[in-house]
């Protein structure tokens, strides 16, 4: 279709990201966010979670023309350093080839480049501080309130697009109308956003531990992570249930008793913390919910991202895959003779791929914070990286089809889900041979053979 003009409502990643994408196909874009303008500052207040950037948004990212220099300040980790409670940190590959990896980058980092990218594109205007307050999709338009002034106007579009996140005012204009299939489901853990510097001497200065990995502190319940920074230092985020007793945040309100806890619960990693008690006082809980809708358009309205589909952070997806949406978006625009036409192809192409990634960063959780840390686990990745290696085509393990690959979720989800029961197949017969060997063994040793 020939372009025309979208208001894009929300300049965090996805939005600014599509901006530049369709500033670039001759689109006239218009960029509203309910925040101020973060640039002057060059840091985004918020989730400060570090995003895992892998080969779906390095393919979107590189569509754009960025990721060469958004790649200056990743960090590579090319698999888990699990840290058990006593004993030695042991690390485990995310693949059986070593040559792949994800990458840690900073969220404010990242959605800075995306701005800076959309606000050097000449027919793109951004708008700071401007609340969305409510959607006419029949013109379609939306109207703006500035908080500061009290000022309020209506922006009018051929699209509107809603990238303002899990808690979209654009999707929650859709829910007032009849025949929209809405859900979210909470998590029952919350997280907290700790620390661990630079350090000036060491073996891997100025990083305190091995900066190339995803570190673990898997607890059962409960866990921490640690993602490396390009200054050294590690973002850590503590996944703790919101009630209950033991590692909650209902149990453990203080950076004292934080620290205390620590000292048994995650024991090396007390030293690494010097601002552990000052950090969890200082720092809120964060929330984390799953966001499912249906229909993701009406009209020329349509979702994009965590507005559409929010899921929780444990396969490092979600910015990955509201990346992809946004070339599904672009693509369909390009390729169809109207914007309804445009929108319909879009959803067809993701709405099913977001519900398979959802489910997957769900169980992904349980696998972090307690199957990582089993022995019989860390066996049955060695067992399914051998399959990997043997035949990468036919046992691809599900890791790698979500992280390393850009085929569809859910298509990973039903190829992942086939290698795993190829490995249970194997690690059966392997049992069966070695029990079998014990039986013979034990008939020769009591002469029961001759």
């Amino acid at each position: 279709m020939k372009p025309g003009s979208v208001l894009i409502v929300g300049a965090g990643l996805a939005g600014s990201l599509l901006a530049v994408y369709l500033a670039r196909a001759g689109w006239r874009v218009e960029v509203v966010e309910r925040r101020g303008d973060p640039r002057a500052r060059r840091h985004i207040a918020g989730r400060s979670i570090n995003l895992a950037i892998s080969a779906r948004g390095i393919k979107a990212l590189e569509r754009a023309g960025l990721w060469q220099d958004i790649a200056k300040d990743a960090v590579r980790m090319g698999g888990r350093m699990i840290h058990p409670t006593a004993g030695a940190p042991h690390y485990h590959p995310y693949s059986s080839d070593p040559t792949l990896a994800i990458n840690s980058v900073s969220r404010s980092a990242l959605n800075l480049a995306l701005l800076d990218a959309a606000a050097a594109e000449p027919n793109v205007t951004l708008s700071f501080d401007e609340r969305c307050t409510g959607v006419d999709f029949s013109a379609p338009a939306a109207t703006f309130v500035n908080d500061a002034t009290g000022a309020t106007r209506t922006a009018r579009a051929d699209l509107v697009v809603g990238t303002d996140g899990a808690y979209s005012a654009v999707r929650a204009a859709m829910q007032r109308n009849e025949r929209f299939d809405y859900s979210q489901d909470f998590l029952g853990h919350g997280y907290k956003e700790l620390v661990i510097p630079p350090v000036a001497s060491g073996p891997h200065a100025p990083f305190a531990m091995e900066p190339n990995a995803l570190h673990i502190w898997p607890r059962g319940e409960s866990m921490m992570i640690a993602l490396p920074n390009p200054d050294g230092s590690f973002t850590c985020t503590l996944f703790w249930r919101h009630d209950g007793e033991g590692s909650s945040f209902a149990a453990i309100r203080t950076g004292a008793d934080a620290l205390a806890h620590f000292r048994t619960a995650y024991p090396d990693a007390v030293p690494l913390m010097p601002t552990l008690a000052a950090d969890f006082d200082r720092n809120p809980v964060g929330t984390m919910v799953t966001v499912r809708c249906a229909p993701w358009s009406r009209g020329a309205v349509t979702l994009l991202g965590d507005a559409a589909h929010a899921i929780v952070p444990f396969y490092g997806q979600g910015a990955n895959a509201s990346f992809e949406d946004c070339e599904a978006l672009v693509d369909a625009l390009a390729a169809k003779p109207s914007i309804g036409e445009a929108l319909c192809a879009y959803e067809g192409a993701r709405v099913a791929n977001a519900n398979a990634i959802a489910d997957m960063a769900k169980y992904n959780f349980i696998e972090m914070r307690d199957l990582a840390g089993r022995p019989a686990w860390q066996r049955r990745k060695k067992v399914e990286h051998l399959l990997h290696r043997i035949a990468p085509v036919r046992f691809t393990p599900l890791y790698d089809l979500v992280s390393f690959s850009t085929v569809p979720y859910t298509e990973a989800k039903a190829r992942g889900a086939a290698t795993a029961r190829a490995v249970s197949r194997v690690i059966g017969v392997a049992v069966s041979l070695a029990v079998a060997l014990v039986v013979v063994a034990a008939l020769f040793a009591t002469g029961a053979v001759p």
